[in-house]
C-alpha cells in the first residue's frame, strides 16, 4: 500500500510524464501512460485501505488511535506497536500526498491526514519519556507499544525514528525539528558504547535478539543527524559510511545520500 501510493507520488509530481506511455507496454492493463497507472496504483491502494485495513485490522474508535482490531491475528484489541504504525503512516501519507496533487478526494486526504496527525501527538504527548541525559542534553526514550513508555529496543527505534523523519519532512503535522534532536542525542550519549558499538535499547542496556547491541550504527538513525550536525561524521562512520572504504549496506548507503543531499541544500528537510 506504501510503496502503490509512493509510486503515485513519484508520478503525479512529474507532470511532463503525464502522457507518456509506460515502456515494456501495459500487459496486466493497469494502465498505458504513466498518468493512467498512478491512478490504478491510488484506487488499489485505496482498496486495501478500505476493503481491509481500516474495515477489519485496524480499530480507530479512540481518537483515530491505532489499535488493533478485537479479532485481529496478532494483538488484538491492542495498541499497535510504534513501528508498524510508522508503517501503516507510509501508506497513508503517500496517499494523501499523492490524492492531494491529483486533486481528486480531498475528504480522503484528510481523513489520512487525521490519522497521521492523532498518533503523531499520542506519540509524542504520551509514548515517551523525557530526560536530560549524561551530556546534559535532552533525550527521549519510549517503549514498544503503549502503554510501555520505556524500553524501545536498537531495532525497532530504528524504524521509529525513519518514520518521524518521514512525516517531519512531508511538513505536513507540525513536527519540529527541535522535536526530533533529542533522538540524536539519545543515540550519541546513551546508545553509543564506543566506536561502532551501540547498546540493544534506547535506555543503553542490552539484551537478546533485537535488543542485542550492535557494532554498526542502523540506518534510520542517520536521518537525526539533520538535528545534530556535530553528530553528522560519527554517525556516518559508525553506520559503515567511511572514506576510502566500500559500503555494504545499502539502506545505510542510499540514507547516507539523502541526508548529505540535504545538508548540501542547507536544510534538514529534503523535498521529494
Amino acid at each position: 500500500m506504501g510503496h502503490l501510493g509512493s509510486c503515485a507520488r513519484q508520478i503525479l509530481k512529474t507532470t511532463a510524464v503525464y502522457n507518456q506511455k509506460v515502456a515494456g507496454g501495459d500487459p496486466f492493463h493497469f494502465g498505458a501512460t504513466y498518468l493512467q497507472r498512478a491512478k490504478t496504483y491510488l484506487s488499489e491502494a485505496d482498496k486495501t485501505v478500505d476493503q481491509h485495513i481500516l474495515k477489519s485490522l485496524l480499530k480507530l474508535t479512540d481518537g483515530k488511535r491505532m489499535y488493533f482490531a478485537a479479532n485481529a491475528p496478532y494483538k488484538g484489541g491492542q495498541p499497535v506497536p510504534w513501528n508498524q504504525q510508522m508503517m501503516f503512516g507510509y501508506g497513508f501519507l503517500n496517499l494523501a500526498q499523492a490524492h492531494e496533487l491529483l486533486k481528486d478526494d480531498p475528504a480522503r486526504v484528510k481523513r489520512y491526514d487525521q490519522i497521521l496527525q492523532a498518533n503523531l501527538d499520542w506519540f509524542l504527548q504520551s509514548g515517551l519519556t523525557r530526560y536530560t541525559d549524561k551530556a546534559g542534553r535532552p533525550a527521549y526514550d519510549w517503549g514498544y507499544a503503549m502503554p510501555d513508555t520505556s524500553g524501545e529496543d536498537n531495532s525497532h527505534g530504528s524504524l521509529d525514528s525513519a518514520g518521524l523523519y518521514r512525516l517531519y519532512q512531508s511538513g505536513r503535522y507540525g513536527l519540529k525539528a527541535a522535536q526530533l534532536a533529542p533522538i540524536a542525542n539519545t543515540i550519541l550519549d546513551v546508545m553509543r558504547l564506543g566506536d561502532r558499538h551501540y547498546a540493544g535499547r534506547f535506555d543503553g542496556t542490552t539484551g537478546a535478539g533485537n535488543s542485542k547491541d550492535t557494532n554498526y550504527l542502523r540506518s534510520g538513525y542517520l536521518f537525526t543527524a539533520l538535528f545534530q550536525p556535530s553528530a553528522y561524521y560519527t554517525m556516518m562512520s559508525d553506520a559503515g559510511i567511511r572514506d576510502g572504504s566500500n559500503a555494504s549496506r545499502i539502506d545505510a548507503f542510499s540514507r547516507f545520500l539523502a541526508v548529505k543531499a540535504t545538508r548540501a541544500a542547507g536544510g534538514a528537510k529534503q523535498k521529494q
